[in-house]
């Protein structure tokens, strides 16, 4: 009887970890992959990319014609609406307010993203198309990342957790910039124009103190059906009015930007991003299959989040530290900061994202891409997850040779 209810209290402990906290997202993700790999797969598999990608009957924006489309063009704007927040607090109030903080975050993710580029092209080539996605595996799953730490616990030191989340924000800025400058489509200026006419407006707001959540929201509506329509992708419009929001404290010791980030992390944890998953790491094996890991695009995807991440984020942090730039994590052991730069090489949303970026005119290659993704998504969180579980906790005395 007591060693039932020492089953039942375990089940119970493991079932209140997954379920609660910051690992909650990271499961939810796990499971709306594992979904639409099997629906994808499944006797359901037309219904599934008809739900998606069937023409919509009546739509209030044209070029918005699909299920997909909304998903990835207008509700990840509010995903990246809420990264925008994300930094815009780090930057001004957070672990990026000074030189010194940001020292090792920033180098670490410049190289993180660096690496697996290098790792990418070295498999997949230079040639076209294929050159267009040594982007994909340069991104990290913010979400992903900090569900699985958030399953293991105190085993974690909390340094070690707040550098991750620090890294996966410097990151998060770095592949908003990519996706501006190199998956952006013929500009037409006239669109442009007036997105940086309504972005003034909100600047203005901002300047003149305005408190009023419904201009801001209203003017950012406006913003991202203008962006939509430049030419730039609709989801830099999220980032660059998240900029705009005012962090500036109240008499009750609350922001604007505070109370709207918020209200929606919950809805980009639990709705957006599981929706964008579902929507996007369907994989349809059929002419593909597991064989197609050895391909050139899916192959180096994978090695790039597998191999580059981990390679290039580790290597910068032991340089830095050994060279006096700046130090390692406190409290952190070396092997403890080789698991965390593994767990970076979760790709997933982002990734994901940018593979439907690189490659919109070859279907089977986006397909391919998000084969690498989930492949080296996977083996990531495998292996970082078994290193930190079994790491020894106590920080250790030598670096590595």
């Amino acid at each position: 009887m007591s060693r039932n209810r020492h089953l039942l209290n375990r089940v119970a402990s493991v079932a209140t970890k997954m379920l609660g906290g910051e690992a909650a997202a990271g499961v939810l993700l796990i499971i709306v992959a594992i979904a639409a790999m099997l629906v994808a797969n499944s006797p359901l598999a037309h219904e599934y990319h008809e739900l998606f990608h069937g023409e919509l009957g009546w739509t209030p924006i044209p070029k918005l014609d699909n299920l997909h489309l909304w998903i990835n063009d207008a509700l990840m704007a509010i995903f990246f609406f809420v990264v925008g927040l994300e930094i815009k607090r780090e930057v001004l109030e957070g672990e990026l307010s000074s030189a010194k903080k940001r020292r090792l975050p920033v180098i670490a993710a410049a190289a993180g993203m660096f690496f697996p580029a290098i790792v990418y092209l070295g498999i997949a080539g230079t040639s076209m198309p294929e050159q267009r996605g040594w982007a994909i595996p340069a991104a990290t799953d913010i979400a992903f990342a900090m569900g699985v730490i958030g399953l293991l616990g105190k085993r974690v030191p909390p340094s070690l957790r707040l550098f991750l989340l620090t890294v996966a924000i410097v990151d998060d800025l770095g592949a908003v910039a990519i996706i501006a400058i190199f998956y952006t489509a013929s500009i037409k200026l006239v669109w442009l124009i007036a997105a940086l006419i309504v972005l003034s407006g909100m600047i203005a707001l901002t300047r003149m103190r305005v408190n009023s959540y419904l201009a801001y929201i209203a003017l950012a509506l406006v913003l991202w059906f203008c962006v939509l329509n430049s030419g730039v992708h609709a989801t830099i419009a999220g980032v660059a009015a998240a900029f705009t929001i005012p962090i500036r404290v109240n008499k009750g010791g609350d922001s604007m930007l505070l109370r709207m980030e918020h209200a929606l992390v919950p809805w980009n944890s639990y709705i957006i991003v599981p929706l964008f998953g579902f929507a996007n790491a369907g994989v349809a094996l059929e002419g593909i299959g597991m064989q197609g890991l050895v391909d050139p695009i899916p192959l180096g995807i994978a090695a790039g989040l597998f191999v580059g991440k981990q390679v290039g984020i580790f290597s910068a942090i032991f340089a830095a530290d050994r060279i006096g730039v700046a130090p390692r994590p406190e409290g952190a052991s070396w092997v403890q900061l080789w698991g965390m730069s593994i767990l970076t090489g979760i790709g997933f949303t982002m990734s994901l994202f940018i593979g439907a970026l690189a490659f919109p005119a070859y279907p089977h290659l986006i397909e391919e891409a998000k084969l690498g993704v989930l492949t080296g998504s996977l083996l990531s969180s495998l292996l970082g997850y078994g290193i930190l579980r079994f790491a020894p906790k106590h920080r250790a005395v030598a670096a590595p040779a």
